[in-house]
Formats: structure tokens, sequence, C-alpha cells
């Protein structure tokens, strides 16, 4: 038994291209602006709104590529900082070859665009990988600090198997730093095609949340990252572990909230709300996990095989966000502790706000 939400209008942004699918939105916020981007063929969308996400500006492109990573958690993210915007997404010049491909650029590059006019105009393209063509693989993850330092880590090939690396920049992503070795797992391999997350810690350092492999098991990590020093040594989340002889193709979610570290994940068909100092909570079934937290607690989003369902704060039941069709949900936490979600259906990107 589901509770269907009417919290809010339900809004459509219908495709931006004829037969092209508008695809994989990813939400931020401040108390000033809400930002949305999403995908359309090889054009990345920014829409913003100044009303707590009651209403949106019509989407304006912030760049067209000529091969955009996308699907399954590949796509432009965004993060705002201060006055500026900052839209991260990975392309290349031309399509990967052969039965693996899946769409990705052969020679694909983390790029940042920044925009200091609400998102009217947008800066010539910033390549934040040193290695040329090494984040091919097409799955980042950015966070914003509280004074201009802005940080993203990446699915890293620049040598034989994957590994997680990063970089930082102190000036609202204007310039990035050399790149920097998160981690190198010891059987020579992270997980090939999970994404990875990020939060800016509320200090000088962010905490970065990865899938790892290790003894066959594909388990989440948490380390802390000082881009001043090394990083940590990860820690396992959870009690238990996912022994699977393939990549999930799923990370998580991940927020900070005070002193505190909160994360959502899959493993294996179940979804986890992990806080801390609390044992982990089983909240449903599905895949493709995002995560919110307010005052009110944490809420967790999944796509399950009813649709987007919707986990809250001291609810004795899931809530549904929407039936068959929607996917790959997006949650962003606002000012007045409402929660916002973005996803696809059919095609649209489709926003709805709750509590």
């Amino acid at each position: 038994m589901y509770l269907f939400f009417f919290a809010a209008l339900l809004q459509s942004i219908a495709s931006m291209q004829a037969a092209v699918p508008n695809r994989q939105p990813e939400l931020a916020s401040t108390r000033d602006m809400t930002a949305l981007v999403f995908s359309s063929g090889g054009s990345i969308w920014f829409a913003a709104s100044r009303d707590m996400g009651a209403t949106f500006s019509k989407p304006t492109e912030v760049a067209k590529v000529p091969v955009l990573a996308v699907g399954r958690h590949r796509g432009p993210h965004v993060v705002i900082s201060g006055k500026t915007i900052v839209v991260s997404a990975i392309y290349g010049n031309a399509p990967a070859e052969g039965e693996h491909a899946h769409g990705l650029p052969a020679n694909g590059d983390l790029t940042a665009w920044r925009s200091e006019d609400g998102g009217a105009t947008w800066s010539p393209p910033t390549v934040i990988n040193d290695v040329p063509g090494s984040a091919r693989e097409g799955l980042h993850a950015m966070a914003a600090g509280e004074n201009g330092e802005l940080a993203s880590v990446w699915l890293d090939l620049r040598s034989k198997g994957t590994r997680l690396y990063g970089s930082f920049s102190k000036d609202n992503g204007a310039t990035w730093s050399k790149n920097v070795l998160i981690f190198e797992a010891p059987g020579g391999t992270i997980c090939q095609c999970c994404h990875p997350s990020i939060v800016f810690s509320g200090k000088h350092d962010f905490d970065v949340m990865f899938r790892n492999v290790l003894d066959n098991s594909r388990d989440l990590y948490l380390a802390r990252w000082d881009p001043r020093a090394m990083p940590s040594r990860p820690v396992k989340i959870g009690v238990g572990s996912w022994n699977i002889n393939a990549c999930p193709m799923d990370g998580g979610g991940l927020v900070r909230r005070g002193n505190k570290i909160i994360t959502a994940w899959r493993r294996d068909e179940t979804v986890y709300l992990d806080e801390a100092g609390q044992p982990e909570t089983s909240v449903g079934k599905g895949k493709d996990v995002a995560l919110a937290v307010t005052g009110r607690g944490s809420y967790v989003a999944w796509t399950s095989k009813d649709g987007i369902e919707v986990h809250c704060p001291n609810a004795e039941m899931k809530d549904m966000l929407v039936g068959p069709g929607g996917a790959f949900v997006s949650l962003t936490a606002l000012p007045d502790d409402s929660v916002l979600a973005a996803w696809e259906h059919d095609g649209r990107i489709e926003i709805k706000t709750f509590r």
C-alpha cells in the first residue's frame, strides 16, 4: 500500500529536441536559488527557480558537445557557490567503439562551465582531469563549500584498472588543482561503473563515497579528503556485503548535516538508510537511490518495479512519487524543510515538491 503525494502541482519539462528525450536531471539549492540541469542529445540544459521550486525558468543551453556521457547516473552535475553556478559533465569528440561502448565518448574529459549572471551566460569550458581522456567512463560528482571551494571526484582510467581521482578549486571553479589519487584498490580496481558521491564537511575537507571491489564484494566505502593533505583510508559502510561478480551500476546518496554523515544506497535488491550512530535501516526494494536531509529527517527515493518510491521521516509506509515509467530521481533539500524531486519520465523531466 502506498500514499501518493499531492503536496504540489507536478511540473513537466518537455523534450528540448524533437524525438530526443530529456535525461539525467540533477538539482542543487541554496536559500536564493534552486538549480536544475539535465541533458538532451548532446546538449546540457539549465533552469532556475527563485521560489523554492514552485516555478522554473525556461531552460537555456549551457553547451552543446560532440559526445556527452549520459545514462546510468552519467550526465551533468550542478553546484551553487555564492553567486556562481558551476555545471560539470564528461564529454569527448568521438564515440567509443566495441560491445561495451554504451554510447560513451572514446576520449572523455571532465569539464566545467561557470555562470555569474544566474545562468544567462556561461564561460568557455575548463577541463578538470589532467590526463586527457582519463574520465571517459563518464561517472563523477561535484560539491561546493562555503568560501569558493569546489571539489570533484570521478572514476579515472589513466592506467590499468579503475581508480578514484579528485581535483579541487579555490575560486568557484575558475581554476582546478593538479589531480589527486583519492583511492587505489589493492586488487587493481574499484567498481568500474558505480557513480561516486561527494559532500562538503563544513570545515576544509570533503567526504567521498564510492563502491569498492574487495574479495569479489562490491560495497560502499567512505573516505575523508582534505585537499591540504592525503585522503584518509576509506572505511566500509554497512554491516553486510554484496558478493557479485559484476558491476551493479549504482552508487548512492551522501549528505552531511552538522557533524552527522548520512548515506543511502543499494545492497543487492534492498535499499538502505545509514545514519551515523544508528544501525542501517532497510527502507525498500529497488535501485538508483537518491537522498535529501532536512530538519525533519532523511528522505530516500529509489526506482522500484512500481515506479519511484520515497521513504519519509517517521513514515509508517512508503510513499509513491510517480508510478511506472519514472526513473533516475534527484532530490534536494529546500530552506523551508521541504524536498524537491526531479526525475525522467517518458522523455520529459518532471518536478515535484513534497514534505
